[in-house]
């Protein structure tokens, strides 16, 4: 059974819902979510044409959703450069539980009809029901964007419109990958293949793809913009995803020819060479065999080519399986699935890559243990996938596509969150081929059976990205996210010690304390904040800037045993000796002696100080506390360790340490 798609609109009603009401109403929907005007179409620029919204039935006299069945003939492009997507459509159409799952059958413009479509997409492990109104953007009553042969057909005109909606307006949908299409379109696994570096079976692994209901698309690379869609002299475009519809071995003067279908979304545009429409081979083989692979074959876009032409011509292949079967092996397998979402946020976890290995260490780490080898194997089948979100939907802020990639180690038994000497005197298992600018990169390992450390990393260290990873694997394996502790191990304060018993240092303590504290032989927050800022200024190996009164409160909450709302000399005497360890690590962990400390070491300096934070905390206290280069001064490590054993004081004290009361805490700091 499909799993349940969720609404997306804003009001969280769904497309029934506000079908029945506008029938009630007797009103034609109106998306307020995306809404029939400029910005819905153009982020960065005004509208370069004089577009007018237009309802099918303004645009002919008998609209349809669908025409005689969903087919590839149905996607034409228009002026928006998304061929990629128009690409993944066509190939959508040649699956047709698929396509139902995303082209939902319950619409038209019969009885029913209310000006409002739905269609259902694939998103980061979830399925997503995107509800449109059925306004399209046209020139003199004509659709300029997706469009059908057929003109009065609007399921693929309203398909594009629900896919520009989730990913924030049409503009956004300019250039992309195949493979990120399909991907939305089934929930499936992508690999990549470049032809002049692909297997020698590379036509059974496409037609085996292709039997087993893979998505496939192609195309040809270029070296410069200049290129983009440049046609060729054998009428090929580059820098142009196309779609694969068909592989077939024909007989032809006594041997097998390997046959492969492409269409060019543009529905027109086609190759000219051998076994194109026209071309004199088809006459030499068998007319029924013909008939069959030809069909009505016309200038629509779709051709014929030889294999090795195609091998000679094209460059990339791009499959989504809608399982992680190796198309290189006959198997059927029962994949397990394991899912985890995360985030490289600057400052804490955005370490970069294995080049970086200051910062590669406080990346998110997740653990995989694979306890039993595949069947009649001694070794794991594993695919892994990292996905980077919603990056096509941040575009209109700047943002695009990180440079993604992974490693996987050997990972010891019972460690928590390795750190940078892990990874400075241990090489990786297996990896990604390499780091790129792709919404998700995946790659196919076999692994003896074990426990491994997976890595996930933008290329550069304070790239910013949420991210999914999903896991494979043929037997089910443990999965868990590492740096989940949160605890701490503080000593307890020492005892009181007589006058007569103290040393030097500290009865120099007692000199300056007794100067400061007056008659009542206590000293307030106001007080505190003036010593410490008079001792630690004076320190030339820290950048200090001044402990704020709050900081002191903190401080005093932490010592003060008899709840006076002051510090005596012995609740002042152990915070002193508390600061000087903190001030040791704190320098320990000032690598480049500047004074500061990166907020990337703020995991093992706290580890230092007894307590254990995970990942999202970690997150939280970077963002609250690094500067814009990611360090943190004297005034506010200190501010944020007393308030963190503030609080961890509390917890032991009520027996109560858990993490969703910490968040709280955390999040007040």
């Amino acid at each position: 059974m499909p799993a349940k798609s969720i609404s997306t609109q804003a009001d969280g009603k769904t497309f029934e819902q506000l079908r029945q009401e506008c029938l009630q109403k007797k009103k034609l929907f109106e998306d307020p979510d995306f809404p029939a005007c400029d910005s819905s179409l153009y982020y960065s620029q005004s509208v370069p044409i004089n577009f007018e919204w237009k309802r099918p039935g303004e645009l002919c006299e008998n609209p349809e959703f669908i025409v005689g069945g969903a087919d590839r003939t149905d996607i034409c492009q228009g002026a928006l450069g998304d061929c990629w997507l128009l690409a993944a459509i066509a190939s959508l159409t040649l699956h047709k539980e698929t396509l139902t799952r995303v082209v939902p059958n319950d619409q038209g413009f019969d009885r029913s009809y209310a000006g409002i479509f739905h269609f259902q997409f694939w998103q980061h492990n979830r399925w997503l029901d995107v509800v449109v109104d059925d306004r399209l953007p046209a020139v003199r009553n004509r659709l300029v964007l997706v469009h059908s042969a057929s003109n009065n057909e609007f399921w693929s005109a309203l398909l594009e419109k629900a896919y520009a909606k989730l990913n924030g307006s049409y503009e956004s949908l300019k250039g992309g990958s195949t493979l990120e299409a399909m991907e939305d379109f089934t929930g499936g696994v992508g690999e990549t293949y470049e032809t002049k570096s692909a297997p020698t079976d590379l036509f059974n692994i496409m037609k085996k793809a292709y039997d087993r209901g893979s998505m496939m698309g192609c195309s040809i690379d270029i070296t410069s913009s200049a290129e983009s869609e440049a046609q060729t002299a054998s009428g090929l475009v580059k820098g142009h995803a196309y779609s694969i519809t068909g592989l077939e071995e024909v007989n032809y003067r006594g041997k097998k020819v390997k046959l492969i279908r492409i269409r060019n979304p543009w529905g027109q545009v086609e190759w000219n060479g051998a076994w194109s429409d026209e071309s004199r081979e088809w006459n030499v083989i068998d007319s029924s065999e013909k008939k069959r692979i030809l069909q009505n074959s016309m200038d629509d876009g779709e051709f014929w080519m030889e294999f090795e032409d195609f091998k000679a011509n094209y460059d990339k292949i791009e499959i989504c399986n809608l399982t992680p079967d190796s198309l290189t092996d006959d198997t059927k397998r029962k994949w397990e699935v394991n899912m985890f979402e995360g985030n490289w946020i600057r400052g804490s976890t955005a370490g970069g890559c294995r080049n970086f290995i200051d910062t590669f260490w406080t990346n998110p780490q997740f653990k995989l243990t694979l306890l039993h080898a595949d069947d009649n194997n001694d070794k794991c089948s594993v695919v892994i996938a990292l996905m980077q979100k919603n990056r096509r939907a941040l575009r209109k802020e700047g943002l695009d596509l990180q440079t993604i990639g992974f490693a996987l180690y050997e990972a010891p038994a019972d460690e928590d969150h390795l750190g940078k000497d892990f990874f400075r005197y241990n090489g990786s298992k297996a990896r990604s081929k390499t780091y790129i600018n792709v919404r998700e990169i995946s790659e196919r390992f076999t692994l003896p059976p074990g426990n491994y450390l997976l890595v996930p990393t933008t290329f550069q260290p304070h790239d910013e990205a949420d991210f999914i990873i999903r896991i494979f694997s043929e037997k089910a394996a443990g999965t868990m996210e590492m740096g989940n502790t949160v605890d701490a191990d503080l000593p307890d304060p020492p005892m009181p010690s007589l006058p007569e018993e103290e040393t030097d240092e500290e009865k120099g303590l007692r000199r300056m304390f007794e100067k400061i504290a007056g008659s009542d032989q206590a000293i307030s927050a106001r007080e505190l904040q003036q010593v410490l800022n008079g001792v630690l200024s004076r320190r030339r190996e820290i950048k200090f800037d001044g402990l704020s009164l709050n900081t002191c409160h903190s401080i005093i909450n932490l010592m003060d045993v008899d709840n006076s709302g002051q510090l005596e000399f012995q609740e002042f005497k152990v915070f002193w000796e508390k600061m000087k360890k903190w001030i040791m690590l704190f320098i320990s962990y000032d690598t480049d002696r500047s004074g500061k400390m990166s907020s990337y070491e703020l995991r093992i300096a706290l580890k230092a100080a007894g307590m254990h934070l995970n990942t999202k905390l970690l997150q939280l206290l970077g963002l609250r506390f690094a500067d814009e280069n990611y360090d943190i001064d004297f005034d506010d490590y200190l501010t944020c360790i007393v308030r963190l054993e503030n609080m961890f004081r509390v917890f032991q004290a009520l027996d109560q340490s858990k993490t969703g009361q910490v968040n709280m805490n955390i999040l007040q700091v």
